[in-house]
């Protein structure tokens, strides 16, 4: 990787509109005027803090082409009033003011010294200013939105780490009105003035289909943040709150964190601030020599074959599988004493197995993440209690790389399936948990900074490694309808969710999780990096297996 690469411009502000982009949705471009601040009256406030070893590990490969950046790809439905520019940058504006890091801007010193610079908005004027100007109007469909984000010019940069992109594709329907509620006893007996023809005819007024994007740097936080980010997101946008009281919600965040501006630093701390450990020269050898034998237990080989391109090129394919199926899918990994993460594994390993793709004798290693936020000690009091941080780890499960022949395959499966399980939870209960998370921190930060051009030595010899390649990652976010409190919300309903991220040249994972009752399983990959119709080929497997061994 070249030395710090100059990062790309950024794309076209919210005003300089491509021809895929149209006033139409912006229909009140006009700015809100918040009482209560006059302009100018608070002076700005900056905070800073250094990244942390894993926030370095996702910022500094992705400086050339944006690799990491996350992406969050929500469909719904809504009437026209609840995507208006205005109503979008307030509530926009209100979680950016609760999550700073989304609105804060990194800067590189060093390697070893890159910095999140954070300025305090001056007003609440001043807030909704910033979030509008970080969000863009589209007429794109959902396909053609994530595919200019994976593969098209970076989004995102170091002086935006987060972006909101909405879109109404042209072929969005007008969807059939929701018919008057039936008035009742008490609601006859109100004084008609009290309400207004506004609200008359928000009663029968029709829905609309749009594509929402959430960008946002790995870097500022995971996966969890993002779904919860969601859910709030949604929670005001499709709430019951008037565009008013919006606006008075968004003048009373700033108050209680800008009034009176803090001395101390406001940004949530690094990962390994969060988990801290004790301080004994003793204990710190020990996690490393524990953290080395543990990476050396790690024994794969099976990899899929790939090849050189100048190009790198993303596709998502995607299944999801009616909800009466899904449950029949849940209820039969749970009679198997599994979940469907679990049952993902071992979809992938007798996938690939079938496939005759690599050794028998090597076994077959794949990653996943692992949610950190239970092991954090140090938490911070409201209002600086933001979700927005990075919060993740990681562990590996170790299958072997054989299948057997007949009615076998299937106890081989279920068996694999509690394997994982096993893994999985040994890894999430490890008392260990800490202390290989700040070594594999370090290792991590390491790594990055000598792919980036800053070699360094090893603390202790290299030992002789077997291999360890992986041959798959695998993101499982679990029931995110536990995330998404959808009754929350009946303005908005939400009805598709992709989610990803840009990826490296020959990069790929896959993605198991249900929403909206639903299971949903998709694969993200470089189909320029690799061998032949090899991808293809695995991905037909997997779908075969799942229907298969899981109904």
């Amino acid at each position: 990787m070249a030395d710090i690469a100059e990062l790309p411009t950024p794309p076209p502000s919210a005003t300089d509109f491509p021809d895929d982009v149209v006033e139409k949705l912006s229909l009140d471009d006009s700015h809100p005027v918040f009482d209560g601040v006059a302009p100018g009256s608070s002076r700005k406030h900056r905070y800073e803090r250094k990244m942390g070893d894993t926030e370095l590990s996702y910022f500094l490969p992705s400086r050339q082409s944006g690799v990491n950046d996350m992406y969050l790809h929500l469909g719904f439905k809504a009437p026209e009033r609840v995507a208006r520019r205005s109503r979008v940058s307030t509530v926009w504006a209100i979680l950016r003011l609760r999550h700073p890091l989304l609105c804060a801007r990194a800067e590189m010193r060093d390697y070893d010294d890159v910095r999140f610079i954070y300025d305090a908005p001056s007003s609440a004027q001043d807030a909704y200013c910033d979030a509008d100007a970080n969000l863009e109007y589209r007429t794109q469909t959902k396909d053609e939105m994530i595919d200019a984000y994976l593969n098209g010019p970076r989004t995102l940069s170091n002086s935006r780490l987060s972006y909101l992109i909405l879109s109404e594709p042209p072929s969005s329907p007008v969807l059939m009105p929701t018919p008057p509620r039936t008035p009742s006893p008490t609601n006859v007996s109100l004084d008609v003035s009290s309400g207004s023809e506004d609200e008359a005819e928000v009663e029968v007024e029709g829905k609309h289909e749009y594509e929402l994007l959430i960008c946002a740097m790995h870097f500022l936080g995971d996966g969890m943040a993002l779904h919860q980010f969601a859910n709030d997101f949604f929670g005001l946008l499709g709430g019951a709150s008037s565009d008013d009281e919006l606006r008075e919600v968004l003048e009373e965040e700033w108050q209680s964190r800008w009034r009176l501006a803090p001395e101390e630093c406001i940004l949530p701390a690094a990962l390994e601030d969060n988990m801290p450990l004790p301080s004994q020269r003793f204990r710190r050898v020990a996690a490393h020599v524990d953290f080395q034998l543990s990476q050396q237990r790690l024994v794969g080989g099976q990899l899929f074959p790939r090849r050189k391109h100048p190009e790198r090129h993303t596709i998502v394919p995607t299944v999801s599988f009616p909800e009466e199926r899904t449950k029949a899918i849940l209820k039969k990994c749970k009679a198997h004493g599994v979940s469907i993460s679990a049952a993902l594994f071992a979809v992938c390993n007798i996938a690939w197995a079938r496939m005759g793709g690599g050794s028998k004798a090597a076994p077959t290693l794949m990653y996943s993440a692992l949610n950190l936020r239970p092991y954090f000690t140090a938490r911070r009091a409201a209002p600086w209690d933001s979700y927005w941080y990075l919060a993740i780890g990681y562990f590996n499960v170790v299958l072997p790389s054989f299948v057997p022949p007949g009615p076998a395959a299937e106890a081989a499966f279920w068996l694999r399936a509690r394997h994982a399980k096993e893994q999985s939870t040994r890894a999430a209960k490890s008392p260990l948990v800490a202390s290989r998370t700040h070594e594999m921190a370090r290792e991590r930060g390491e790594r990055a900074r000598a792919e980036s051009g800053s070699p360094r030595e090893p603390v202790l010899p290299a030992r002789a490694k077997v291999s360890s390649s992986a041959l798959i990652g695998l993101s499982l976010l679990g029931n995110l309808d536990g995330i998404y409190k959808h009754a929350a919300f009946p303005d908005a309903e939400l009805h598709t969710l992709t989610t990803g991220s840009r990826q490296r040249q020959g990069a790929m994972l896959l993605f198991g999780y249900t929403f909206k009752g639903r299971l949903w399983i998709s694969l993200g990959y470089d189909c320029n990096g690799f061998e032949g119709d090899v991808v293809d080929r695995f991905w037909k497997e997997a779908l075969d297996c799942v229907d298969e061994f899981l109904g």
